[in-house]
């Protein structure tokens, strides 16, 4: 049974979007991430133009969010000062980076720009994830795992306006949360993605938080951000098609309680591999789509404000 999308303009089997959804909210429950990463990717792939993807994607991570935040909260693991800090630096990231995703859009380039982040980010953060979890398989195999210190002290946490954050015990620049919240919340706005997969342990090695407040902290910080980014996308760019959001979330909700079940029957080490390895080969694709030829090489379009 197929539905028409209006924002997307393309018409898509609902079992298919449904399913998608329920993917995702499987790999999230197995693997503790957000999924919006792969969600995109996997819009595009179907069909969903990269600029509905992303706005689509923003939207349905608002309401994935929510649930999160108010289980960290009742376990009393969300530092509201530290999200605050990171919050306005994703406002004014997130913000920032949907007037830059309108003027690309404008210009034609936003598919490959979209496409291009991906390739990039997913490339770094899979190969690393992939040579890590290798290494620490290794490791345990050979008996010799260590554990290290979570992060040393470096130039940025001698910069100036220091503020104390009682709940996370750290006495650092404002600046430092600000930063890591402003390039989140650009890539939230360019990607529609949370970001946790580079907040998480931007908040862990290089701002020192302890591991107990970090997940509630990034998702307080990542819902409001990208409720920023929906409405934002929605007003600016017409980019939210709601229907698809709508069928994405019935699957994922019901794919994160499997998936949470499955993930606790599971061996950690193994499966991170295997994320990795999905992660380099959702990469791939999105490469292979970017350097292949088109069926249609050529395409008329009617140009506005030529004279």
């Amino acid at each position: 049974m197929h539905v028409y999308l209006p924002i997307a303009e393309i018409s898509v089997d609902i079992f298919l979007l449904i399913g998608l959804g329920a993917a995702v909210g499987i790999l999230s429950g197995v693997f503790g991430v957000g999924g919006g990463f792969l969600m995109t990717p996997l819009l595009m792939f179907i069909g969903v133009p990269p600029a509905v993807a992303v706005g689509s994607g923003a939207n349905l991570l608002v309401a994935t969010s929510i649930t999160g935040v108010l289980a960290h909260w009742r376990r009393r693991s969300v530092d509201f000062k530290m999200g605050g800090v990171l919050l306005v630096g994703g406002v004014i990231g997130s913000t920032i980076g949907v007037f830059l995703f309108q003027k690309l859009q404008s210009i034609g380039q936003v598919d490959v720009v979209i496409g291009l982040s991906y390739v990039v980010f997913l490339g770094v953060i899979g190969s690393l994830m992939f040579f890590e979890s290798v290494r620490s398989i290794a490791r345990k195999r050979r008996g010799t795992a260590q554990r290290g210190k979570l992060h040393t002290h470096i130039w940025v946490h001698g910069l100036p306006f220091k503020m104390r954050f009682h709940k996370s015990r750290l006495y650092v620049s404002a600046l430092l949360p600000l930063a890591v919240g402003a390039f989140v919340g650009l890539l939230a706005a360019i990607m529609g993605v949370g970001g946790g997969f580079i907040m998480v342990p931007a908040m862990i090695y290089l701002i020192g938080m302890p591991t107990s407040v970090v997940a509630g902290t990034s998702l307080f910080q990542i819902l409001f951000v990208v409720m920023n980014v929906t409405l934002m996308q929605s007003w600016l760019n017409q980019t939210v098609d709601i229907i698809l959001a709508v069928l994405m979330l019935v699957g994922s909700v019901v794919g994160v309680q499997l998936g949470t079940r499955l993930g606790n029957k599971l061996p950690g080490e193994q499966f991170r591999v295997l994320l990795a390895v999905l992660v380099l080969a959702t990469c791939a694709g999105i490469l292979f789509e970017l350097v292949a030829t088109p069926n249609f090489p050529y395409s008329i379009t009617i140009q506005t404000g030529m004279k």
